[in-house]
């Protein structure tokens, strides 16, 4: 990383955005490199400056520096090792303070990304799936099964439905499913999850190349256009071992 440039730049374009406001500068450089992190301005396993050097690039204590990286640590963003220094995260840290897909999170972090379609069809929709899209009985769906990898390694596993009258054609699904969407002019604006702690069955667990038993989250979503209407309902399984899982609260005021 070229701390004088891309870091700096942050950090002032932060410092800018807060001004007259008594931001501490530990959050803002705790922001500053959440937010490089976050768009693939670092990459996982990269070396992250040392104290000494961020302070005095920056204008700051190592004291507050020393905060910054500890809350990036305690975020999951970050891992420090003794002797050694600050490395970004391998592990893939998905916020959930913004409506991003699969796809989208493993090109931030400067990952390849790659899909097996397990299945791909249209079919009628189910009690479940009417009810999580708010379809009538008989209303037709596109169903894709996907196992979804970074390089080589897979790392989750996604039912997903979609009403026939938003994607007509499940084949028109090559990657991403918000890329299609979005060239439809039908990309989710908003969306709700739920998450749990799950033990993978033997299925699962063969398909994501771990022993079954083995750790995964699960997720639930449904997304939303700006209309209201619900244009996406998918279950996913996370690999338990490769993601974070962060959200950003604040209190009420």
């Amino acid at each position: 990383m070229d701390m004088d440039a891309e870091l700096v730049r942050e950090y002032r374009r932060l410092a800018r955005h807060e001004r007259g406001r008594r931001a501490l500068a530990y959050l803002r450089l705790r922001q500053s490199l959440r937010n490089l992190i976050e768009r693939g301005g670092l990459a996982p396993g990269q070396a992250l400056p040392g104290e000494r050097e961020l302070a005095r690039g920056l204008a700051l204590s190592r004291v507050t520096v020393r905060k910054a990286l500890a809350g990036l640590a305690a975020d999951g963003l970050v891992t420090q090792r003794h002797g050694a220094g600050t490395f970004v995260a391998e592990r893939i840290v998905k916020s959930f303070s913004r409506l991003t897909g699969f796809t989208d999170d493993l090109r931030a972090r400067g990952l390849k990304p790659r899909v097996r379609f397990l299945a791909r069809e249209l079919g009628e929709v189910s009690p479940e799936e009417a009810l999580a899209l708010h379809l009538s009985p008989g209303a037709r769906v596109v169903r894709l099964r996907r196992l979804r990898f970074a390089g080589s390694k897979p790392l989750a596993l996604e039912d997903t439905a979609v009403p026939q009258a938003i994607l007509a054609d499940p084949h028109a699904v090559k990657l991403s499913l918000y890329d299609a969407l979005e060239r439809l002019g039908c990309r989710p604006a908003r969306a709700l999850q739920r998450l749990r702690a799950v033990a993978l069955d033997a299925e699962a667990a063969r398909l994501l190349a771990l022993p079954p038993g083995s750790p995964a989250l699960a997720i639930e979503r449904r997304a939303f256009l700006d209309d209201g209407r619900v244009v996406e309902f998918t279950r996913s399984l996370y690999r338990g071992d490769a993601y974070d899982f962060v959200a950003e609260l604040h209190a009420e005021r």
